[in-house]
């Protein structure tokens, strides 16, 4: 029994000619691009300022997209902290006497 293991380099020696590398394709990150996804305005003018800025991430590589969607959150978060904040008409008072 004749259990011989032929290598790779083995062929080289022999006199055949290397076989070639496989070429690889090289990718480098694609252009920022727009999505094309239309904000429609609400009626709010703080809202819709913060609602346009998510227009400026469209013109970043991906690593720069999570400072813009950090931004427009923390100010959404703030619009609506305001909304409760605001003061409004006085609760109404109870139509019953709570002395018994």
């Amino acid at each position: 029994m004749n259990h011989e293991v032929e290598y790779a380099g083995d062929a080289e020696y022999a006199g055949a000619a290397p076989a070639a590398a496989p070429a690889v394709a090289v990718y480098g990150p694609a252009a920022p691009a727009s999505l094309g996804v239309e904000r429609t305005p609400t009626g709010h003018a703080d809202v819709d300022v913060l609602l346009e800025r998510l227009g400026d991430a469209d013109h970043l590589a991906a690593d720069g997209h999570i400072e813009v969607y950090e931004d427009v959150h923390r100010g959404l978060r703030e619009a609506l902290t305001a909304l409760d904040a605001r003061p409004g008409p006085p609760a109404p008072l109870s139509s019953y006497d709570i002395r018994s």
